[in-house]
C-alpha cells in the first residue's frame, strides 16, 4: 500500500462512527437492504472502528500496511473544536436562544406597554386552543396560509420546470431571455410590492387600463376584494419566484446525461414518455430540494402580504407570520404571539420532516 493510501485510510477511519454509518447505509439502501440487515451489518464494523480510536487516542503510531503514521497528539484534536467554535456561538446566539427566549415568554403574561411580568403557567396555551376570537383568526389564518402555499408552489414549480425546458439551449438569445425572467429575484419584495400596488389600482393602475383596451369595461378591485386580494399576492410571489426554480430546474436538466433520451429514441419513446419516464424521476432530488424550500418560504410570507393588503380585506389575506405580528405589537401581546410562533414552528417542523421522510423513497439520486 503506497503512503497516500494510507495517509487516505487514516482520514476516512478518522471520518468517525457517522461517516461509517452513512458508508454502511448507502451501500445497503442501493441493495433494497431492510432496516435489520442494515443495523446488522453495521454494528460489528462500529465496533471495531471504536476499538481502534480507542486504541490510538493518545496520539500513538499505526500501521497500514507496510507503513507506519503516527497519529496526532490528542491536544491538536481541541484547536480544531475552538477554530470552529465561534461560528457555533453565533449559530446558538442568533438561533437556539431566540427559541428557548420564545418558550420563556409564552409561560408569561408579558404586554409591549409595560416592563413588568410574571409567569402564568401554561394560561396562554390555554387562551390558544380555547377562546373563541383565537380560535377563529387561529383557524382563518392557517387556512389562508395553506391556500397561498398549495398555490404558491404550483405555480413557481410549474412555470419554472416549464421554463427551464423552454430556454434550455445555451445560446445567446435564451440567455438574455433566462436573465430577464431571474431578474425580479435580485429585486426586494418591499419594492416589488410597491410597485404592484400601482400596477393593480383599481382606479389608475396599469392592469385595469390594459384590461380596458380588451372590452374589459368593469374595473376589477384587485386589492378589496378578499379573494382577488389574495390572487394578486400570487401573482407578485410567482413572478418573484419563478426565476429561481428555472434556474435551479435547468442546472438539472442540463446534468442529466443525454444517453438516456438516445437509448428511449431508439426503443420508440415519444417526446411525452421521456418526459414522464425519464426526465421527471431524474429531476425527483431537485423537485424535492425547491418543493422543500418553496414550501418554507411560502408558510413564511410575510412582506407582500403588508405592502400590498395589511392582512385585509377582512382578515381575507392574513397568514400565520402576520397575525403573530398583529398579536405583538398591534394588541401589545407578545406572550400570546409567542406561543402561536411556537405553534406554527411545530406545524412546520412536522410537515417538512414528514414530506421528506415520504418522499424520499421515491427519490432517485442517480443521473
Amino acid at each position: 500500500m503506497h503512503k497516500e493510501e494510507a495517509i487516505r485510510f487514516e482520514v476516512w477511519r478518522r471520518a468517525t462512527v457517522s461517516g461509517l454509518f452513512m458508508k454502511c447505509r448507502l451501500e445497503l439502501v442501493n441493495r433494497d437492504a431492510s432496516k435489520h440487515e442494515l443495523w446488522a451489518n453495521i454494528a460489528p464494523r462500529m465496533l471495531k472502528e471504536l476499538k481502534t480510536m480507542f486504541k490510538h487516542k493518545k496520539g500513538r503510531s499505526m500501521t497500514v500496511g507496510n507503513h507506519t503514521i503516527t497519529l496526532r497528539p490528542e491536544r491538536y484534536y481541541w484547536s480544531d473544536f475552538l477554530m470552529a467554535l465561534p461560528a457555533v456561538l453565533l449559530l446558538v446566539l442568533i438561533t437556539y436562544y431566540p427559541i428557548a427566549e420564545l418558550i420563556r415568554i409564552s409561560f408569561t403574561d408579558w404586554r409591549l406597554t409595560s416592563r413588568e411580568y410574571s409567569y402564568v403557567g401554561m394560561k396562554n396555551w390555554q387562551w390558544l386552543f380555547t377562546a373563541k376570537t383565537s380560535v377563529k383568526y387561529l383557524g382563518n389564518s392557517l387556512k389562508v396560509t395553506f391556500i397561498y402555499t398549495f398555490f404558491n408552489i404550483l405555480i413557481d414549480l410549474g412555470f419554472g420546470l416549464a421554463l427551464a425546458h423552454l430556454f434550455k439551449r445555451l445560446t445567446k438569445p435564451f440567455a438574455a431571455m433566462r436573465a430577464l425572467i431571474f431578474m425580479p429575484r435580485y429585486i426586494a419584495m418591499s419594492t416589488c410590492g410597491i410597485i404592484f400596488l400601482w400596477m393593480f389600482n383599481t382606479d389608475y393602475g396599469v392592469v385595469n387600463k390594459m384590461l380596458e383596451w380588451v372590452g374589459v369595461s368593469n374595473h376589477i378591485n384587485w386589492l378589496g376584494d378578499g379573494n382577488m386580494a389574495l390572487v394578486t399576492i400570487l401573482i407578485l410571489t410567482g413572478w418573484h419566484g419563478i426565476g429561481y426554480c428555472m434556474m435551479i430546474y435547468l442546472s438539472a436538466l442540463l446534468g442529466i446525461s443525454k444517453d438516456y433520451y438516445e437509448a428511449s429514441s431508439l426503443d420508440g419513446a415519444t417526446g411525452v414518455q421521456q418526459f414522464r419516464y425519464i426526465t421527471l424521476p431524474l429531476l425527483s432530488p431537485t423537485t424535492l430540494f425547491l418543493f422543500i424550500t418553496t414550501f418554507i418560504s411560502s408558510m413564511k410570507v410575510y412582506q407582500s402580504v403588508d405592502v400590498m393588503t395589511g392582512g385585509g380585506p377582512r382578515q381575507k389575506t392574513e397568514v400565520m407570520v402576520y397575525y403573530i405580528y398583529r398579536l405583538a405589537f398591534d394588541d401589545n401581546r407578545l406572550d400570546r404571539a409567542s406561543v402561536v410562533a411556537l405553534l406554527f414552528f411545530v406545524i412546520l417542523l412536522i410537515i417538512t420532516a414528514s414530506t421528506m421522510r415520504i418522499t424520499n423513497k421515491n427519490v432517485h439520486y442517480e443521473a
